[in-house]
C-alpha cells in the first residue's frame, strides 16, 4: 500500500484592516497558519508584531483583537498582506508556491485609500513579493515612501525585541 502525502492547501490571505482615512500601509506576506486557525492578524503566540504596536502607539496590553485592530485603525495604520492566496506548506515565507501565488488587487486599495504615503513591509519577504510583482504596475507609487523592517515572526530570532522596536517606530510620522 502506497501512502501519499495529502495536497498542500491553498491558503487565503484576510481583508485588509484599514479606514480611508489610512496614511501608512503595514504588509505582510501571507498569514501563518496560527493566524488562519485564529483568523487573525499575527495570531502565533511568539510573533511580537502586536507587542511592538502596542509598545509604539502606547496603548494598553489588551489581549481583544478588536481593541488591537481599533488601536492602529485610531492611528490611520492599514494592515493587510501582498498576497491574496497561494499554496504553502509551512508558515514559513520560503515554502511558498510562487506558480499559484495571487496578489491582492492595490490598485483599487490605493485609489481608495488616497493618503496612503508609506508602505512598510513585515519583513523582506513581502518587499521583494510587491517590489517585483505589485509596485512596477502601479500609477502614481512615485509618491510612496517603501520601508522594509525585521520580520516580527518567532522565525526571525536573530533580531532582538529592541531592535525590532526601534526599527517598526518607523511606522509613525
Amino acid at each position: 500500500m502506497i501512502i501519499e502525502d495529502p495536497p498542500i492547501a491553498h491558503i487565503h490571505s484576510f481583508p485588509p484592516i484599514e479606514r480611508n482615512n489610512s496614511s501608512v500601509l503595514i504588509l505582510g506576506t501571507m498569514p501563518g497558519k496560527a493566524s488562519l486557525h485564529a483568523q487573525q492578524y499575527y495570531a502565533h503566540p511568539r510573533n511580537v508584531f502586536w507587542k511592538i504596536i502596542r509598545e509604539i502607539l502606547g496603548g494598553k496590553d489588551v489581549n481583544s483583537y478588536e481593541a488591537r485592530t481599533s488601536s492602529i485603525i485610531a492611528a490611520r495604520i492599514a494592515l493587510w498582506d501582498v498576497l491574496k492566496s497561494c499554496r504553502r506548506e509551512s508558515s514559513l515565507d520560503s515554502d511558498i508556491d510562487h506558480d499559484t501565488i495571487m496578489l491582492n488587487d492595490f490598485a483599487s486599495f490605493f485609489e481608495n485609500h488616497p493618503h496612503i504615503h508609506r508602505v512598510c513591509f513585515n519583513g523582506a519577504k513581502a518587499e521583494s513579493l510587491y517590489m517585483k510583482l505589485v509596485q512596477p504596475f502601479l500609477q502614481n507609487s512615485s509618491d510612496i515612501e517603501y520601508i522594509r523592517l525585521p520580520s516580527t515572526s518567532p522565525a526571525n530570532a536573530a533580531t532582538s525585541f529592541d531592535e525590532k522596536l526601534g526599527a517598526w517606530k518607523a511606522i509613525t510620522y
